[in-house]
Formats: C-alpha cells, sequence, structure tokens
C-alpha cells in the first residue's frame, strides 16, 4: 500500500508535489534542511511563489495531510527532489542526493520504494543506490538481487514551468526509469496516484538521458537565437523583425533572443552531459558558452550607452541605470541562474550607487543587491528616474507598459517587447 510519502526537498518541485499528494489523501511527510522552510509549510504558508500553490499548502496542512520536518521519517514511498548545483568548474555536485540518500537510509524498510527526482547526471540513481546499500547492508538493493530486491529504485525526471507547476506536475506525461523491471512498475503504480498524463516506462539511463536532452534541445535553439541577436545588433538589423518574417516559413520556428540563459534546468543540465562526454558534446558545450556569454555582451550595451551620455555632456557618475527585471524568467520570484541578476550584479559594482531595479515579482531585493546602494523602485519611478532602462525580463507588467522616453534617454530591450518605443 502507498499511504505515506516521504518528500525530501520542499522547493519548488518537492511542495508542489507533496501538496498533490496530500489533495489524494495520501499522509506526506515533508523533510527540508532548512528550519525555517518547515515552520512556514507546517503554519500552512508557503516560502516560494507559485500560482495556487498557497491554497494547496494550507488545506494539506489543515487537513493533517502533510506536515514538515527536518528529518525523514518512516515511509511507503521517498521522493528525493533535492538540488544537483553545478561545481564552479560546470561539474555535478551530488553532495545533496547523496544526503538526502542517507539520511532515508535508517528508515528503509523491506518492500520500500525510492524515487529520484532530481536532475542528474547518467549514472546517478545507480550510485544513489550504492549510498543506500553501503548505509544498509541488511536490506537487498537492485544492483544487488534485481528483481528480488526488497527495495525498489527508479528515477522520473520533473518536466514543469515554472508559473504552471501545480497544473503540469499533474497533467504532464512521465518518463519513469527502474533499476529493474518491478521497480518501473512500482513507480508508474505510484505516479497514478496522481499524475494524469501518460506514465512511460524505460531503463534508468535513458530516463536520466531524457531530461538532460530535452533540456540541452532547448539550450542549443535558445543559442542560436541569442547568436543571432548579436550578429543582427552588428549588421544593423532589427532581430525581431527578423525572426517574425523567417517564421513565416512553414519550417522554421525561431525562439526570442534574451539576456541570456538562466533557472536550475536549462543553463545547468547540458553541462551534466559535457561532463560525461566531453569529447563528443561539442555542439552542446558551444551552445552553453553562447548563452553564457550574451551577459557580457549586454552589460557592454549598456557601457556603450554611459558613453555616449557622457558624450552629450552628463557626467558618468550621475548616470542613472536602471534593470528592468532580475528574474530567470518571466512573471515568477526565482533568481536561479539567472543572467538578469548576473548583469545587475555586475552593472551595480561598476556604477555604485546609481543602479535601480524594477521586480514586480518581489517585495525586497536580494543581499546581493542590498548591500551594493541598489535602489529598488516602480517601472513608472524608473522611468522619470533613469537615464538609461535595461530591459531584462518581459514581466507582463513591462508588456503592458510604452514608456515615452525623454531625448537623452536610452533603452536597451533584450526581449524585444518595447522595440517600437521612440
Amino acid at each position: 500500500m502507498l499511504n505515506t510519502i516521504c518528500i525530501m526537498g520542499l522547493g519548488y518541485i518537492g511542495l508542489p508535489t507533496a501538496t498533490v499528494l496530500a489533495s489524494r489523501k495520501k499522509r506526506v511527510v515533508g523533510v527540508d534542511v532548512s528550519q525555517h522552510v518547515v515552520d512556514t509549510i507546517n503554519r500552512g504558508d508557503i516560502h516560494i511563489v507559485e500560482p495556487e500553490l498557497d491554497i494547496l499548502v494550507h488545506a494539506a496542512v489543515g487537513s493533517g495531510h502533510l506536515h514538515a520536518v527536518t528529518s525523514p521519517e518512516p515511509a511507503d514511498v521517498f521522493l528525493i527532489a533535492v538540488p544537483t548545483p553545478l561545481t564552479h568548474a560546470h561539474r555535478p555536485d551530488l553532495s545533496y542526493i547523496e544526503s538526502a540518500a542517507k539520511a532515508i537510509a535508517p528508515v528503509l524498510r523491506k518492500g520500500n520504494l525510492v524515487v529520484l527526482e532530481s536532475t542528474s547526471p547518467v549514472g546517478t540513481t545507480e550510485k544513489m543506490a550504492g549510498w543506500l546499500a553501503d548505509t544498509r547492508p541488511d536490506l537487498s538493493f537492485p544492483q544487488q538481487a534485481g528483481e528480488e530486491s526488497d527495495i525498489r529504485i527508479a528515477y522520473c525526471p520533473e518536466r514543469v514551468l515554472p508559473g504552471r507547476i501545480v497544473h503540469e506536475i499533474v497533467a504532464n506525461d512521465r518518463v519513469i526509469g527502474g533499476m529493474t523491471q518491478r521497480c518501473s512498475q512500482a513507480a508508474i503504480a505510484f505516479y497514478r496516484l496522481f499524475v494524469q498524463g501518460e506514465c512511460i516506462a524505460t531503463d534508468v539511463r535513458t530516463a536520466e538521458m531524457c531530461k538532460l536532452a530535452e533540456n540541452s534541445f532547448r539550450d542549443t535553439n535558445i543559442a542560436f537565437a541569442n547568436e543571432l541577436s548579436m550578429i543582427c545588433d552588428q549588421q544593423g538589423i532589427n532581430v525581431w523583425e527578423l525572426i517574425k518574417l523567417a517564421n513565416r516559413h512553414p519550417r522554421v520556428d525561431i525562439l526570442s533572443p534574451g539576456c541570456g540563459v538562466g533557472g536550475h534546468c536549462i543553463a545547468v543540465d547540458p553541462w551534466f552531459i559535457v561532463d560525461s562526454t566531453p569529447e563528443d558534446a561539442k555542439l552542446i558545450r558551444l551552445a552553453r558558452e553562447v548563452n553564457d556569454a550574451k551577459p557580457d555582451w549586454v552589460i557592454r550595451k549598456v557601457e556603450q550607452a554611459v558613453d555616449e551620455l557622457t558624450g552629450c555632456g552628463l557626467n558618468a557618475r550621475d548616470i542613472r541605470i536602471a534593470c528592468l527585471g532580475i528574474t530567470f524568467k518571466a512573471d515568477i520570484d526565482d533568481l536561479r541562474e539567472s543572467p538578469a541578476l548576473q548583469i545587475t550584479q555586475i552593472l551595480a559594482e561598476r556604477h555604485a550607487g546609481q543602479l535601480r531595479v524594477v521586480e514586480p515579482n518581489l517585495q525586497t531585493l536580494p543581499d546581493s543587491l542590498r548591500n551594493m546602494q541598489v535602489t529598488l523602485m516602480t517601472l513608472n519611478e524608473a522611468i522619470l528616474d533613469a537615464h538609461i532602462l535595461v530591459l531584462l525580463v518581459d514581466h507582463t507588467d513591462f508588456r503592458n507598459t510604452r514608456p515615452d522616453l525623454k531625448g537623452r534617454q536610452r533603452l536597451i530591450d533584450t526581449r524585444g517587447i518595447w522595440k517600437n518605443t521612440k
């Protein structure tokens, strides 16, 4: 019976999953290393911004089906949804997965299912199984006993869009890779508790690579758009007009360029492939390098605008710059791997006291900016105050505005939503 589920990690994936399961009247134990996160959830509140999530958490805690703790408890299913960040050398950091595995090991019982959802390099699920086996030699695992193992282990990557996570956790198809066929079937039975999409079984390594391939495909296509935007800028061509025209071809679909690529998936996952097969992942590496270089290009455009204004008689130290949007994509509060935040931080260092930020999805600035004399203001205030407007994220608030810029004001629009602004 799958009556109790223990979810390791209560972030953007773990918490929505926990609440959806709780809404199915399952007993859910949410585990997080942060006491603040645990206390917030147990009050029926949330520590992240995601549509509908606050209502679900409040209901799940109120009904008694969800409670949060800092240490795992016995359960029928253990789902690991912890971060897999990169090191400074673009190597995958699996320490969070290892810590989670070693934390659940003491409470494992024969018949349990362990599912890894964290985006991971190929082979990580097998490593996790090894860590569990080392900690619990009294139990058998798939790599030891095959189909007859005491513990079932599988990998199932999440595929959700921030801002639609609650909906997509239920609606989207799931690729499920078990270490054995029985492992796959056990995991499918678990996901069918709440997933309306199709649950498709494969082997564990293919499931791991599937998530990496999906995000590397998207990263490569974004890199084409970003590179095209830089080429068009050199040629004096409006890239937005060009893309609109090129996409009239029935087999062409060029994406929209931006200030880079951020988030916990697309900006990270391709490096897992590059790290595993550095000699063969040539295009994937190049796409990552193109997208990682785009923030530097945006910063150069800002510095060119500063030079233009000083040439018009303004003192460089008096020029005010407003960065519009610092999250990694539109209409969310998520700052993970955000190129907009990276650009803003560098500009704040170079132009101390001259930087303003408009971010409608945050009440306060992150510590990295609060400590750098950066002012948080509204969009209207920034339009009236700044000499240089740098539109980095296409938030709905920005899309619904058409600024009337003055003669000396400069606009750098990395998303093309104000391309017709005079």
